[in-house]
């Protein structure tokens, strides 16, 4: 079949969901990673390249615009036009509204919106002339969902989950899909940041009435590997007539609200 030449941009890929997207996506595209976090993603990019595909490591923040505009340009020139972006870079900052501090709400949204609207920018402007591209942002069903001690999280997915439906919109004539994949709660490091024991996971499939949270239908958590398989349908050619799509990823957690 010959060696994949299309580029897919995956932010946050070093670890988590961002790099299960890089492995799944890795099948059939060069990947660009991106990340904060130099040493995980050297790491990561370390071990996709030994399992025989064409990784190359971008260290960077999506918050700051110069590195983003200075990594997409790179990668341009040294990999070739970028025909998907993954926007997977997020954090978490949970608290109670009332004492949630100024610097942790800045933060969480200069990653999980800014840094989406940032890099899709960036790659959009590339593919328009081009007419062609898929762009995903993995959001997350608490975008759709109040949770308690979440606010922050939940409308900063919320704010980037709009805004790539209207760039989706405004791209749509251009040939260029964008399209949202919201998780529930994956088995990832950021989710196991708030167990408090080792039965964490049972506690999240049974729900917490006391937090107006409903459990998980499937009776099982995500694995970082199902939310990666829906980002690689949605930017396949197998989802060529899908555009402005949430698709939620989530065992049943918010009955499709």
């Amino acid at each position: 079949m010959g060696l994949p030449t299309r580029v897919a941009l995956v932010t946050g890929a070093a670890q988590g969901i961002g790099a299960a997207v890089a492995r799944a996506l890795a099948e059939d595209a060069i990947i660009a990673a991106v990340d904060t976090n130099a040493e995980r993603l050297s790491a990561r990019v370390a071990d996709l390249r030994a399992q025989g595909f064409h990784a190359e490591a971008y260290p960077a923040s999506v918050s700051d615009v110069t590195a983003v505009e200075a990594v997409v340009d790179q990668v341009e020139r040294t990999l070739g036009p970028i025909e998907v972006l993954a926007n997977v870079a997020g954090v978490l900052r949970t608290g109670p509204t009332l004492s949630y501090r100024d610097e942790d709400w800045a933060f969480t949204f200069s990653v999980n919106t800014l840094g989406v609207f940032q890099v899709s920018r960036a790659v959009a402007r590339r593919m328009v002339p081009r007419r062609r591209g898929a762009i995903v942002t993995v959001g997350s069903n608490a975008a759709s969902t109040p949770r308690t001690q979440m606010a922050a999280y939940a409308a900063s997915k919320a704010a980037s989950s709009m805004f790539t439906k209207c760039l989706g919109l405004e791209l749509a004539p251009h040939g260029i899909r964008c399209n949202v994949v919201s998780p529930g709660s994956t088995d990832t490091e950021m989710q196991r940041a708030l167990w408090s024991d080792e039965n964490g996971a049972q506690a999240v499939i049974a729900g917490s009435p006391e937090a107006y949270r409903l459990g998980i239908p499937l009776q099982r958590i995500a694995s970082p590997e199902d939310i990666a398989h829906a980002v690689r349908f949605l930017v396949s050619d197998a989802a060529r007539h899908i555009t402005l799509h949430d698709l939620r990823v989530d065992g049943g957690a918010t009955l499709d609200a």
